[in-house]
């Protein structure tokens, strides 16, 4: 476990920290990680003294896991992760208003929706931190007072003996919660859908294992609707919407806990009630996520209900977007302009999250029952005439439409750019496994031809100052002396044929695994790596 101390608290003129995270959450612990393991020195402010060792989180996508393996746990993932298989919906009266299976592989190879453990989760995260000399915790240490001072900011903090301290930084992210003490320093408004309602969130231990049926099933009751989903090996999660005829004291009590779950045949019996408590779920986020130099992340930026899968991803997402962001900011790769962009390409994304989770929400929060018969017949109308999702919700998870993408004529996003990369199993150096792992992550040029000699000496030099990897991908049957050492071997069979559905000879994949541009010819090749170029803008380190 990473210590918290108070040597060299960063009193004095001179930033110590490149950045400052208040939070140590999941996204904190994820955007520590991402940074450190890039050389970035980075200190951690957390107000817990030990890590909150009980659930919250109960589900993570394949974009997700991508993001978290590039952290350095993918090994671990299966740990504390498993795949979510399938998810139902039914009536009251049992009838099937939404099924549907869930792929054991999405698009970028790992399951398109997993169940998680949280605490172990978190464990394999500050596990991995505890590896990086560049990042250091201040457990017990509360913020109190930010000062942005123009080239820095000054973070105050008082420590377990109660001394007030000062740390100075580069730049500070919150990842400090819903409550978030970093968001009302930047004095961002919030957008409210108006959508709030209590549910009782019970996580249970099961004395046997039983095998579910779906795995994951929302009960559309009027009388009382409900959940049960999977929330990681040997672990289930149940949720209990708070109805008029619950009293207001008794609802979130451990003994009406009880009362609710044996809905699911889970009794004192048979099963260990780890946790039990009132949630409300709302919806909401930040108008802006850059103030000078404060950043906001994962619930300190959005908030909202558990109905699409969506909060955590959400959250890993942010920490992904702004860690490379700041990493070439702060090498001096690109500008400080290039964070502006941090807020409209997440917000975008967020919004649309938030309003997917709100429409199900809707639909799942009826109580009146002349309303619920109603949705129930428009739903099984629908169901018969197959009309209703047929995969885990990759929807939800909307191309990037605005930020660093490469523009067509009319200044929109060419065709493909911001669509999510796939990630799937190549050959190189005599490994073999998902690119990520074999070849590296950042930026990366996968061509499906030698683009050396058309790049030119000076765009390849940009391009490895950026640390981007020029990659040929070459069939799997290519003889090996005619496999070149940068080359990539397509061993699945998937990356060319990806390529030619694109109509690309080229593709240019950002850290995040999102598409910067594509080249349809060798000829576009130049203008494609100056455009990321110009977007970036380096102008040295700042």
């Amino acid at each position: 476990m990473a210590v918290a101390h108070e040597a060299d608290t960063g009193q004095g003129d001179a930033p110590v920290a490149d950045v400052l995270v208040v939070g140590y959450g999941p996204v904190g612990q994820l955007l520590s990680v991402l940074l450190a393991q890039r050389g970035r020195q980075v200190t951690v402010v957390e107000r817990w003294p030990k890590p909150f060792n009980l659930p919250r989180a109960v589900g993570f996508d394949s974009e997700a896991a991508r993001i978290l393996a590039s952290a350095g746990i993918g090994d671990q993932l299966r740990e504390f992760g498993e795949p979510s298989r399938d998810y139902a919906w039914r009536s009251a009266k049992g009838e099937t208003l939404i099924e549907f299976e869930v792929a054991d592989q999405g698009h970028c190879t790992w399951p398109e929706a997993l169940s998680a453990f949280q605490p172990a989760l978190e464990t394999g995260l500050i596990e991995r931190g505890e590896t990086l000399p560049a990042l250091r915790i201040l457990r017990g240490y509360e913020a109190v007072e930010l000062t942005d001072g123009g080239d820095h900011v000054r973070l105050a903090v008082v420590g377990p003996d109660g001394v007030r301290t000062t740390l100075t930084g580069r730049w500070v992210v919150g990842c400090d919660g819903a409550n978030s003490l970093v968001r009302q320093r930047t004095g961002t408004t919030m957008t409210d859908l108006g959508f709030s309602h209590d549910w009782l969130v019970c996580d249970v231990r099961l004395h046997e294992q039983r095998e579910f049926r779906p795995n994951n099933l929302q009960i559309c009751d009027p009388a009382r609707p409900r959940t049960a989903v999977s929330a990681g090996p040997g672990h289930r999660r149940y949720e209990f919407m708070r109805v008029p005829a619950d009293g207001p004291d008794r609802f979130g009590t451990e003994e009406h806990a009880w009362e609710l779950l044996k809905l699911f045949d889970v009794t004192p019996g048979n099963s260990v009630l780890d946790r039990h408590a009132v949630y409300t779920f709302q919806a909401r986020w930040a108008h802006r996520w850059r103030s000078g130099r404060l950043f906001l992340a994962g619930d300190a930026a959005h908030v909202m209900p558990p109905f699409a899968g969506q909060g955590m991803c959400s959250g890993f997402r942010d920490a992904m977007n702004l860690a490379w962001k700041l990493d070439l900011v702060l090498g001096g790769q690109a500008a400080p302009t290039l964070l502006d962009t941090y807020t409209t390409e997440r917000r975008d994304h967020v919004q649309h999250a938030v309003k997917m989770s709100v429409g199900l929400g809707r639909v799942v929060c009826v109580t009146d029952r002349e309303a619920a018969a109603d949705r129930d017949a428009a739903m099984l109308a629908a169901r018969k005439r197959n009309i209703g999702p047929s995969g885990s919700g990759r929807s939800v998870v909307k191309p990037l439409a605005d930020g660093v993408l490469r523009r067509d004529g009319q200044g929109r996003p060419a065709p493909y750019a911001g669509e999510a990369a796939p990630q799937w199993r190549v050959g190189h150096h005599d490994r073999t496994g998902l690119f990520d792992d074999v070849v590296g992550t950042g930026f990366a040029l996968l061509c499906g031809q030698d683009v050396v000699p058309v790049l030119g000496t000076r765009r390849l030099k940009f391009l490895d100052s950026i640390g981007a990897r020029v990659v040929r991908i070459v069939p799997a049957d290519t003889p090996a002396g005619d496999v070149e050492p940068r080359d990539v071997v397509d061993v699945e069979g998937r990356y060319l044929p990806y390529l030619t559905g694109l109509g690309a000879v080229a593709a240019l994949v950002r850290p995040d695994f999102y598409l910067f541009g594509l080249a349809d010819r060798v000829g576009e090749l130049p203008a494609l790596v100056e455009d990321l170029e110009r977007q970036l803008g380096a102008v040295g380190p700042v």
